[in-house]
């Protein structure tokens, strides 16, 4: 039998395919960019057909050279949401975690619905990323596409369904919308009333190790396979990166910075906290993931790049460089903490720990004595100082002190972030050699769902690490000062949050 193992991830920017042998070495890899349309500052969606037809595409990449395979196991990005009507067609977009619309509903479930008690039965916090307020959302405010809809599905049920011909969502995919309960792995009756539908408007339920065959003819043309091979349906991208760099163990931590980013570890029940900070989203019925999202990672870079960056952008092109290795050159001229410069990434709002869509981004402490270095440094810091207000957060649940942070992403690839995530958190920080963790992650749980491992935990043999970034004493202690000011003066400003949002709202 092959050992060739598969692992797809549906991303908010691309598709993924990594084709692992079984000891985890890369062997093949391809990527399917496709769009967000983003109109406004509240919209953001994507067109479901051009995502299902980016899975076909990069399976067949890999099935072209190699066809003959042990399982195909996916990941896919959380809180999307498409309604479907009777006669299976999607009758919206993609409405993706981004999606701002249903501002006002979240608020309305957390003011009139007992929004906490929601959280804590469903580990997923009340937000207008959760498909729990973006179908209430439609419920009120697009009335007439809610009473056409028959399913409300993610994008992984979408190609499963043209696969299988079946409507399932896997326990990880559905602790993310805000409508299953932690306890039971059942919709939740609160949940489903709160939003106005009924268990039959939902996918059915199964482990994320459920293991599909049978796969359509015609599919199993297009993508060059057998129809009995072996697809596990899988998880979340967010809980497979922590199994992807083996992050499944009693004080690890995981760190993940692309787009947006994450701090997560993982418990051996669900655990939500009494503040609402954290979410706490299944892997397996015996692996939650507890931790914290945020909107502002790499997006931050980007904006640097694009408005503060652009005779680096100019000198790259005639060199035919990287402009970001320009950027992190100006960041690394200027000492930790910017000279007292600090940056509020709020960019896009914010997830955890505020869950505040109305924050917006700001520097403090501005002087005459900054230059664009400093600027520059400052926004790198406030990404990784952003985060550490989720661990903080993080820690207070967790069963053992933190020992170790596992970093991947597209930021781990930086020398400078990495050397400032272990400073600000004061912590050992690792950087696995497979950036896509949640493709191996995909793969590591497609071995488990076939009885090829025994355990979870048996994951680490499939690892090693290429990066090892101790705290710096000095360093530490200059962080050590400014992440409490950070962290006030994001309080303080609160009310003014929502004036200038407002403010914004009123002059688009």
């Amino acid at each position: 039998m092959t050992k060739l193992m598969l692992g797809i991830d549906i991303g908010t920017t691309s598709t993924k395919a990594v084709l692992y042998n079984q000891t985890g070495n890369v062997l093949q890899q391809a990527a399917q960019e496709y769009p967000l349309y983003t109109p406004n500052i509240n919209v953001a969606e994507q067109d479901p057909e051009e995502i299902y037809q980016a899975v076909i595409t990069v399976i067949r990449q890999i099935t072209n050279q190699h066809n003959d395979l042990m399982f195909v196991s996916f990941s896919s990005a959380m809180h999307s949401l498409i309604a479907i009507d009777d006669k299976d067609e999607a009758i919206t977009p993609c409405i993706i975690w981004a999606d701002n619309r249903s501002k006002a509903w979240a608020t309305d479930i957390l003011q009139h619905h007992d929004g906490l008690n929601l959280y804590q039965r469903t580990g997923t916090p009340i937000h207008p990323m959760s498909p729990l307020c973006k179908i209430s959302w439609l419920r009120h405010e697009q009335p007439d596409i809610f009473l056409k809809a028959d399913k409300f599905i993610g994008i992984k049920e979408f190609v499963f369904k043209r696969f299988f011909n079946q409507y399932v969502v896997d326990h990880s995919i559905a602790s993310a919308t805000g409508l299953m309960n932690l306890k039971n792995l059942d919709w939740d009756q609160q949940a489903l009333t709160v939003a106005g539908i009924e268990k039959d408007n939902l996918s059915t339920l199964v482990p994320t190790t459920a293991v599909f065959t049978q796969l359509k003819q015609q599919v199993a043309n297009q993508l060059n396979l057998d129809c009995n091979t072996p697809f596990i349906i899988g998880a979340s991208d967010g809980v497979l990166s922590n199994l992807g760099v083996d992050a499944i163990g009693s004080g690890d931590i995981a760190v993940t910075i692309g787009t947006s980013g994450a701090v997560r570890t993982t418990l051996t029940e669900p655990r939500t906290d009494s503040a609402g900070r954290t979410f706490c989203y299944a892997l397996t019925e015996h692996h939650w993931v507890v931790g914290g999202p945020v909107n502002n990672g790499g997006v931050v870079l980007q904006w640097i790049k694009d408005q503060l960056c652009t005779s680096e952008v100019a000198e790259a092109k005639r060199t035919a460089t990287d402009p970001y290795d320009l950027i992190m050159q100006l960041a690394e001229s200027v000492a930790p903490g910017s000279n007292g410069l600090i940056f509020h990434p709020f960019l896009t709002g914010e997830r955890a720990p505020s869950w505040n869509p109305d924050v917006r981004g700001s520097y403090f402490g501005l002087t005459l004595a900054h230059k664009r270095a400093h600027l520059i440094r400052a926004a790198l810091e406030g990404v990784i100082l952003n985060l550490f207000t989720v661990y903080q957060a993080l820690t207070e649940m967790m069963e053992t002190k933190a020992t170790m942070i596992r970093a991947t992403g597209g930021f781990a690839r930086s020398p400078l972030w990495r050397q400032m995530l272990a400073d600000i958190f004061a912590v050992e920080v690792t950087v696995p050699e497979s950036h896509e963790s949640s493709c191996l992650g995909a793969c590591i749980l497609g071995l488990y769902a076939l009885g090829e491992i025994t355990s979870l935990e048996e994951s680490s043999a499939f690892f090693g690490h290429s990066h090892h970034h101790q705290p710096d004493e000095k360093a530490k202690q200059v962080y050590q000062q400014l992440a409490p000011i950070y962290s006030s003066i994001t309080a303080d400003l609160k009310t003014n949050y929502q004036r200038i949002a407002d403010f914004q709202a009123a002059n688009e």
